[in-house]
């Protein structure tokens, strides 16, 4: 996580007037995605996992139709219910996936995988919260409303990876380190260095 850190250091964004956020932060946005290299591969290959999601067979440990076909009936089971139930779901649903990190999975020390490469091989903390964020995108969840975020936790002193939910005036925060889906006020140990969606990244200074 070290790398997701050091990005939100990054002096080239454009900057804008910063406003208050949450984790007690203050934000500043921009739409200069180009130095998140590693956030631009994970969609770019998660597209082409859609375009291909019909091949191969259900033996090999790559993506498959057979990934693929797990996680569009589990979500469109859900697709009906409102965004709050959704929310829980997903998380509950993605917190499942056994937690293996980066060096084991992909012998790199810092590996952003696609939804696919999530459902083939697992991962850690920003592979969940990038999966709760497509899972959540599919499902009609609008780009203001979603986004990756890398914070400091606090008590470990590590990097660590969520995603944040605005919904009705509040932000929920899904996180696989926490069971169930919290309001991101009740939490005091995290704080945020940048969020992510697909269209801006958000510095954020306590």
């Amino acid at each position: 996580m070290s790398a997701l850190l050091m990005i939100g250091g990054d002096q080239a964004a454009i900057a804008e007037d910063s406003s208050p956020s949450f984790f007690n932060s203050k934000e500043t946005p921009s739409a200069n995605l180009e130095p998140f290299k590693k956030w631009n591969e994970a969609l770019e290959r998660y597209s082409k996992e859609v375009a291909e999601k019909n091949k191969g067979d259900c033996k090999t440990a790559k993506l498959n139709k057979c990934h693929f076909q797990e996680w569009e009936v589990f979500l469109e089971s859900i697709r009906g219910k409102d965004q709050m139930t959704q929310i829980n779901e997903v998380n509950r649903v993605m917190n499942k996936a056994k937690y293996i990190a980066d060096e084991t999975n992909w012998g790199e020390k810092d590996y952003w995988a696609s939804p696919g490469e999530f459902m083939a091989r697992f991962g850690d903390c920003e592979d969940y919260a990038i999966s709760k964020y497509m899972s959540l995108k599919v499902l009609g969840f609008k780009q203001d409303q979603i986004r990756v975020v890398a914070v400091k936790d606090l008590n470990l002193k590590v990097g660590h990876a969520i995603l944040v939910v605005f919904l009705d005036n509040k932000v929920y925060v899904l996180d696989n380190q926490i069971k169930q889906v919290v309001e991101a006020q009740t939490i005091r140990h995290y704080q945020p260095v940048f969020s992510i969606n697909d269209k801006k990244w958000w510095r954020h200074n306590a």
